[in-house]
């Protein structure tokens, strides 16, 4: 299926990597449903499409809300008609604290966005895919370094991406069925506002602070549309894409 026909959500679309990978997906004309909390920021993506911005949906969600998840896909049924790609990108942080400091209401925050919202994001694809004609799609999940290696006092966050990888294995195996293509992104050290902090130092497993070199998000962005535009019978199981000279192989 050719890229003008077809159909994506991008959760976390109106900031950072979902933005950007909204709008590779909009330029390379995917008709794509933008999910998020704020509908100002969605609006924002929406626009910045500039001639594509037609081919845009806003439909503000909160992805660990069941209800929030199922009127996303349904709003995306009804103005596209299917739906081909989902890339599974919100996701929260909790405070870089030592973990016996951390408060339930923090690390269930983290827990209920980066992985129940990310479960019942692929749970409402499933559901989608499995029943719509051409069947199938795919379904790609944002990971990250850290679901391989975690950074310090970064365990909610670092639990929940080592979770998601078990979430893609899962959903990878379960999807054949139904020619549902499961994948995931891991991504370090792209150039968005949430790791300007790079910059200007942040902690290492040594006990230091050290700055780390950053790579700029269109590259993540291309990236995510490499993997969306495959056919169904090809997958790309796990990419890691990272700023070249970051400490990540050989970290701590």
């Amino acid at each position: 299926m050719p890229s003008s026909s077809k159909v994506a959500i991008v959760t976390g679309a109106g900031s950072g990597i979902g933005k950007a990978a909204a709008l590779a997906l909009l330029q390379h004309g995917y008709r794509v449903a933008l999910a998020g909390r704020r509908r100002d920021a969605l609006q924002n993506t929406a626009t910045a499409a500039e001639g594509a911005s037609g081919n845009a949906l806003v439909v503000p969600t909160n992805v660990a809300d069941p209800g929030s998840v199922r009127a996303l896909f349904a709003e995306t049924q009804r103005a596209f008609g299917r739906i081909d790609v989902v890339f599974n990108n919100a996701g929260v942080n909790a405070p870089g604290i030592p973990l016996e400091d951390l408060t339930f209401e923090q690390w269930k925050n983290v827990i209920d966005v980066n992985l129940t919202g990310m479960f019942l994001c692929m749970q409402e694809a499933f559901r989608h895919m499995k029943s719509q004609t051409p069947r199938g799609g795919r379904i790609i999940n944002n990971g990250s370094i850290s679901a391989h290696a975690p950074r310090p006092n970064s365990a909610p966050y670092t639990a929940a991406k080592h979770a998601v990888t078990g979430l893609t294995k899962s959903g990878s195996l379960d999807g054949r069925k139904y020619d549902i293509a499961v994948g995931q992104i891991d991504i370090g050290n792209a150039g968005t506002e949430m790791a300007a902090r790079m910059a200007s130092g942040v902690p290492q497993a040594n006990g230091q602070t050290a700055i780390e070199p950053l790579m700029d998000v269109t590259h993540v962005a291309n990236a995510v549309l490499h993997m969306a535009d495959l056919p169904l019978d090809a997958n790309v199981q796990f990419m890691t894409i990272m700023a070249t000279k970051m400490p990540f192989v050989g970290r701590g």
